[in-house]
C-alpha cells in the first residue's frame, strides 16, 4: 500500500507479520488470483492440477489458517489489530482468495469448540494440516433462504412457508438430514465438511433452527457444478445436496431453540464485521491502482494527476478508504473485548466497507478511462470483486432492516 499508513503504537512483532504477510499474498495470491479468475470454466479453479491448491498449501504451511485458533491447541491467536490488518492485506492480494481460505476454518472451530471429542480431533486435525486435507465451508443460503436467514424476529420466524429446505429428524442417536443448500456456498464442491444451518423438525417457519458440523463425504451427500461467476471467481462456490445423511446426535451442536437466536446473532455479528475487512484491503488496492496510473498516464500534455478534477477524485477515494477503515477496525477493537459485540455496529461496518470498495474501484475504472475495462488492468477485477462482496453475506438492504431493530 503506497500512501501513509497511520499506524499508532505498533510492536515490532506486528510490523513484522504484517510485512511478511504482504510480501507472501503479493508474490503469491495476487498472480494466482488473477490466473484464477481469467479461467473460463469455474470447475478449472479447483481441478487437482490447480495453482489453487498450490496457494492452500503455502498459505496452510505458513500458518495462516490457525490465526484465529488459541494457542492452547496449535493456533497463533493473533491480536485483534494484527488480524485485521493481516485480513485486510489478503483482500489487498486477492478478495475471493481470502473469503475461500477464511470460510475452510468454520466447521473445525465450531467443533474445536463443542467439547464432543471427535469433532475436538478434527479441529486439532486442521490446525496441524498443511496440505489440504481439511477444507470447510459454511452452509447456511438456500434456494428459498438467502438473506433472511439471519432476521431473527417478525412474522416470518414462525410462517410455516418460511421454512428452511435442509431438516433434520432425530432418530435414536442419530440426525438424519435431507434437503438443498444453495449454489452460493463458499467452498461448497470443495469441502470436506460442512458448518451447516438446518431446521430440526419439528419445526414450523425458522423457529426450530439449528446447527450441525457435517463430514461431506457421508452417503447421501452430492454436490452441485461450480458457480460460474461475476467476481471472486477464485472463490469456489456451488450446490449441496443431502438424501437422508446421518450424523451421530453430538454432531448437532445447536439444537435449543431457546438459544438458537442469540448463538446465530453472537455469530453474525463477528463474521459480518468480518466481511467488511478485506473488503478494506480491496478498496484500497483500487486506489493505489488508481493513484499510480494517475502519474503515468499523459492527456492534455500533462499525467493527468495534474488535472483538478483527478485529484479532487482520487482523494474523494482516499477519504472513502480511511473513513470505512477507521470504523472496521474501532468495531473490530470492541467485539473483540466485548463480547458479543455490538451487531449494529457490524452491520454497518459490512455495509460502509463493501460498498466503498465498490465506489473506489469504480471510481478507479473512470480515472482509467477506456483502459479501466480492458483485462490488461487489475482495476475492472477489483470492481467486479468488490461487486460480489455487497451480495455475500447478507446484502446491504435486508442487514440495514436487522441493524436498525438495534437502534430502539
Amino acid at each position: 500500500m503506497g500512501l501513509l499508513e497511520l499506524e499508532i503504537n505498533l510492536t515490532d512483532e506486528q510490523k513484522a507479520i504484517r510485512r511478511e504477510a504482504r510480501k507472501f499474498l503479493m508474490e503469491v495470491w495476487r498472480p494466482a488470483g488473477m490466473k484464477l479468475d481469467n479461467m473460463a470454466d469455474p470447475q478449472d479453479v479447483i481441478a487437482n492440477d490447480s495453482i489453487y491448491w498450490d496457494v492452500l498449501r503455502e498459505t496452510r504451511r505458513l500458518g495462516y489458517h490457525r490465526t484465529g485458533f488459541p494457542k492452547a491447541v496449535g493456533g497463533l491467536e493473533l491480536d485483534p489489530l494484527t488480524r485485521h490488518m493481516l485480513t485486510e492485506e489478503e483482500g489487498y492480494a486477492d478478495l475471493g482468495l481470502c473469503i475461500s481460505m477464511g470460510c475452510h476454518g468454520f466447521p473445525y472451530l465450531f467443533g474445536l469448540r463443542s467439547g464432543v471429542p471427535e469433532l475436538v480431533e478434527l479441529g486439532m486435525n486442521y490446525i496441524k494440516d498443511e496440505e489440504g486435507k481439511y477444507t470447510g465451508c459454511w452452509a447456511i443460503t438456500e434456494p428459498e433462504h438467502g438473506s433472511d436467514w439471519l432476521l431473527f424476529q417478525g412474522d416470518h420466524v414462525s410462517n410455516p412457508k418460511t421454512k428452511p429446505q435442509v431438516l433434520a429428524v432425530k432418530k435414536g442417536k442419530e440426525y438424519i438430514i435431507n434437503g438443498q443448500k444453495s449454489a452460493w456456498v463458499s467452498n461448497g464442491t470443495i469441502a470436506s465438511h460442512a458448518a451447516l444451518f438446518l431446521a430440526i423438525e419439528p419445526a414450523v417457519g425458522m423457529n426450530n433452527c439449528g446447527m450441525a458440523v457435517v463430514p461431506l463425504d457421508r452417503p447421501g451427500v452430492s454436490r452441485g457444478k461450480p458457480l460460474n461467476k461475476l467476481g471472486q471467481r477464485a472463490l469456489n462456490q456451488g450446490e449441496i445436496f443431502f438424501d437422508d445423511v446421518h450424523i451421530p446426535e453430538e454432531y448437532m451442536l445447536w439444537t435449543d431453540p431457546q438459544a438458537y437466536p442469540g448463538m446465530a446473532e453472537a455469530l453474525l455479528t463477528g463474521t459480518t464485521a468480518g466481511t467488511g475487512t478485506p473488503a478494506v484491503g480491496c478498496a484500497q488496492a483500487a486506489l493505489d491502482e488508481a493513484l499510480q496510473y494517475c502519474q503515468q498516464r499523459v492527456q492534455g500534455g500533462k499525467v493527468i494527476f495534474e488535472h483538478q478534477s483527478v485529484k479532487a477524485r482520487l482523494f474523494d477515494m482516499f477519504i472513502q478508504v480511511e473513513a470505512a477503515r477507521s470504523l472496521s477496525r474501532r468495531v473490530s477493537a470492541y467485539n473483540s473485548t466485548n463480547p458479543p459485540g455490538a451487531l449494529q455496529y457490524s452491520i454497518a461496518v459490512k455495509i460502509l466497507c463493501t460498498e466503498t470498495a465498490f465506489r473506489v474501484a469504480s471510481m478507479g475504472i473512470q480515472l482509467f478511462g477506456g483502459f479501466g475495462l480492458s483485462k490488461d488492468f487489475i482495476i475492472e477485477k477489483l470492481f467486479r470483486d468488490a461487486r460480489a462482496s455487497m451480495i455475500e453475506d447478507g446484502v446491504s438492504e435486508t442487514l440495514a432492516l436487522l441493524g436498525a431493530e438495534k437502534l430502539r
